[in-house]
Parts: structure tokens; C-alpha cells; sequence
């Protein structure tokens, strides 16, 4: 049994022992090192703020293990995701997923609301020999031979809830998606569904990769997250025919404190380099903090409701994300914001109707639309100075996470964009 964590460089790493003994694991916990987070994404720790002191504990949840079984062709795998406590049994204060929680538990307690959640996950799967015009193909599935049954058949026993897998616009590119969950158990699902993939491939010879871009000016990989809103009592309370947008006061003011603080917490969403090669206008991905409605490159994007469908289903769909963000920071971030604009009442701004590029200076402001930023250093210049995100994280937290995204851009100093591109399709 792995007990695993997800790190500030969006790997997950873990510590094993004895399937026999997990029960005394999930009372005792498992020691790990603080400076154990600051593996930047490629393997290496530059810098850190604990060095080598300090004591944690992994403390596994039982509801998210995973087991993954490949019968003869591969050795089954088993692992279980961990909460971070101090030694006397609090959560430590920089813990991803613990974060996460608190934000919700504020959420439920405050406002009386929960959040409903998907991530939605583009990879590359490198058992499809390249071949022009297999976008969206049926002839990809073929070329992906078992591939995909496997993945689909291994996530149902793991608890994800697939919901579909498709091929998608790049050669050898695909897409999983899966079922909504409650709170801290979508990010959890994030986790696990990356991790089987993973898996599944290896078991199989083959690599999934989620790196955000395979090469500059190349189709990349996206994660998109659909969110709503619940009452305690789990009925939807996002919809309002006549509200704006045809949001609730609640969704409206929760989305608008989304939009607000883009640009403040983007780190936390696009986690490194390579992510700001995506977050372009015309690549089918976010590049403003920009509301408009069913359309694939604003920031949120409002979802359609077909004719007659559920108004239970309305949700937006958060797009300036993918795999090397930690799904506990990734989700925690939009949870955050929208608390920030749940107790500032902030007003929902006018959704975007085509590129926001085109909108003259005056017009944008007044919208309150900003450019993301252009590179992972100038994200990270603007989060440091954010006081609101402070606010949301603490010092300590959010400094921890400063360095190590900073140790991270350090190790690519001097290398062209084609050789960054290859060190993150190498680890992720």
C-alpha cells in the first residue's frame, strides 16, 4: 500500500507499507519530512523554508484507496490519499488538501452551500502512432486498441465514475471525463484518475502524459473544471431563469469573486512554464478573466442546458488549468475566490460576446477584463503581491508554494522553449 500526497509541483509521491498493517497506518499515520513538498516538479529540491527540519504526518483517508489490478500482464497496485497533520493531530497549515477543506467547511458553515465539482482531463497517449486527420476520429479508437476499455474499466473500480473517453483534436490525444462529486472528493477523484491512467498505460508498455503543451505551437492538454452549487440538503441552486446570466444571486456573486482574483491566483490553476503556451488567445484555451457563454476560450465558460434538460445541470466551467496544477490548489483557488465574492456581494460582470481583444481599453476596464499573464514569473509576481490570496493561504503557505514554483522556473534558466517543453512531457 502507497500512502500518497499531491506536492506543490503537482506530482503525487508516497511512502509504502504492508497491506496487512493499513489499518494501523490510518491510526498512526506515516512520518514525511515537510521539505518533502518542495520537489520541484522535475525531481530536484533547490530551495526550501523548512531544509531539513520539522516532522509530518501522511494520514491516509480510507474512502479514496485505489486499487488497480492488470491481472497477469502487470502487478497490481494499490494506493490511498493522505491528509498532512502536525504531530499533536491538527492539519498542518500547508497542506493542499487541508486547505482545500477548510475552504469548503467556510462554504458550509457561512453560507449553507456545497460545492459540485468535475475536472475534465486531456492527455496524450503514446501507444497511437502518429497520423494527419484523426481528429475526433472513430479510426483513433481503433489505433488505441484496448487501451481506453481498460482505463474506463479500472477507473469504474477505483470509484471514479467515468463518464466518457474520446479521442481528441491532436494526434494521439484523448480526453476522460467523470461523474461530479461533493466537496473535497472531486479533487480526490482528480487525483486518483490521473494516477490509474497512468498506470493502465505503463501496465501496457505505453506513457500517459498530461504535460500542458507537447511542443511549441502543438495541440496541448487542458483541465477544465465544471462547478455548481448545492444547499445542504443537496438541491442545485445555481439556476435562476431570471437572474443574470441566468445564474442565483449565489452562483453570480460566487462566480464574479472567481473572475475578480483570476489573475491573482492563476499559479494555483496553470503551475508551470509551459502552462502560459497555452493560455493564448486563438488556441482554443483561456487568455482573459473573461465570462461568455458557450464559448471554449474565455476564462468561464457558462455551460448549455440543451432543450428541455435539467436546470439541476447548470454549471460554468473553469478553463485556465491543467494536469501540473495540484488538483487540492487548483479547486481550493476557485473555492477560495468564490467565497471572497460571496462576502463581498461582488456584482457578476457582463459576460463576452467574441474576443476580448477587440473591446477598447475604457470598455475592458469597465467590464473589470484583464489579460492572464504572459509567463509562470510574472503569475507569480502578481500572487506575491496579492493580499487577498495571502488572506486565503497565510504567509508560510503561501510563501512555500512561491519557492517552489521560483526553484522550479530557476532550473529552466537558458533552455529554449522546445527543451522546457520536453522536460515537463519527461515527468508529467
Amino acid at each position: 500500500m502507497l500512502a500518497c500526497i499531491a506536492d506543490y509541483g503537482g506530482r503525487v509521491r508516497g511512502k509504502g507499507y504492508p497491506v496487512a498493517e493499513k489499518e494501523k497506518y490510518v491510526r498512526r499515520g506515516v512520518g514525511l519530512a515537510p521539505t518533502n513538498l518542495m520537489i520541484t516538479s522535475f525531481g530536484a529540491i533547490v530551495n526550501s523554508p523548512w531544509g531539513a527540519r520539522g516532522d509530518l504526518l501522511m494520514m491516509p483517508d480510507p474512502a479514496t484507496e485505489v486499487v488497480v489490478d492488470h491481472g497477469d500482464i502487470w502487478p497490481a497496485e494499490r494506493f490511498v490519499l493522505c491528509d498532512l497533520n502536525t504531530l499533536d493531530g491538527a492539519p498542518w497549515m500547508c497542506c493542499p488538501r487541508s486547505w482545500l477543506k477548510a475552504g469548503l467547511a467556510r462554504l458550509e458553515s457561512t453560507y449553507g452551500l456545497r460545492l459540485y465539482s468535475a475536472f475534465e482531463h486531456e492527455f496524450h497517449y503514446s501507444g497511437v502512432q502518429e497520423s494527419g486527420g484523426n481528429a475526433y476520429a472513430l479510426d483513433s479508437f481503433r489505433q488505441q486498441g484496448d487501451f481506453l476499455s481498460r482505463l474506463v474499466g479500472a477507473l469504474d473500480e477505483a470509484g471514479v465514475e467515468p463518464e466518457m473517453a474520446m479521442p481528441e483534436y491532436g494526434s494521439g490525444q484523448f480526453e476522460v471525463t467523470n461523474s461530479p462529486a461533493i466537496g473535497v472528493t472531486s479533487a480526490d477523484r482528480a487525483v486518483q484518475l490521473r494516477e490509474v491512467t497512468r498506470s493502465v498505460a505503463r501496465a501496457k508498455g505505453e506513457k500517459a502524459c498530461f504535460s500542458p503543451v507537447m511542443g511549441a505551437g502543438l495541440v496541448g492538454n487542458g483541465v477544465h473544471v465544471h462547478l455548481s452549487l448545492q444547499d445542504l440538503d443537496g438541491n442545485p441552486v445555481s439556476y435562476d431563469a431570471e437572474g443574470a446570466c441566468e445564474m442565483s444571486s449565489q452562483m453570480g456573486t460566487f462566480v464574479a469573486g472567481i473572475l475578480a482574483y483570476m489573475t491573482e491566483f492563476l499559479p494555483l490553476t496553470a503551475s508551470s512554464a509551459i502552462s502560459y503556451e497555452r493560455l493564448q488567445p486563438n488556441r482554443w484555451s483561456a487568455a482573459y478573466n473573461n465570462l461568455s457563454a458557450q464559448d471554449r476560450e474565455a476564462g468561464l465558460r457558462i455551460c448549455p442546458l440543451a432543450e428541455g434538460a435539467s436546470k439541476a445541470g447548470f454549471n460554468v466551467e473553469y478553463r485556465a488549468s491543467d494536469a501540473t496544477a495540484n488538483p487540492y490548489l487548483l479547486l481550493g483557488a476557485l473555492v477560495w475566490a468564490g467565497l471572497e465574492g460571496l462576502s463581498k456581494n461582488l456584482p457578476l460582470p457582463l459576460p463576452t460576446n467574441g474576443d476580448p481583444s477587440t473591446l477598447s481599453p475604457e470598455e475592458a476596464e469597465a467590464r473589470g477584463l484583464k489579460r492572464l499573464p504572459a509567463s509562470l514569473g510574472e503569475a507569480l509576481g502578481i500572487m506575491e503581491n496579492s493580499n487577498t490570496v495571502r488572506s486565503w493561504m497565510g504567509d508560510e503557505f503561501l510563501e512555500a508554494f512561491l519557492v517552489n514554483k521560483q526553484s522550479e522556473v530557476s532550473l529552466l534558466e537558458g533552455l529554449d522553449i522546445n527543451a522546457q517543453v520536453a522536460k515537463y512531457v519527461d515527468c508529467f
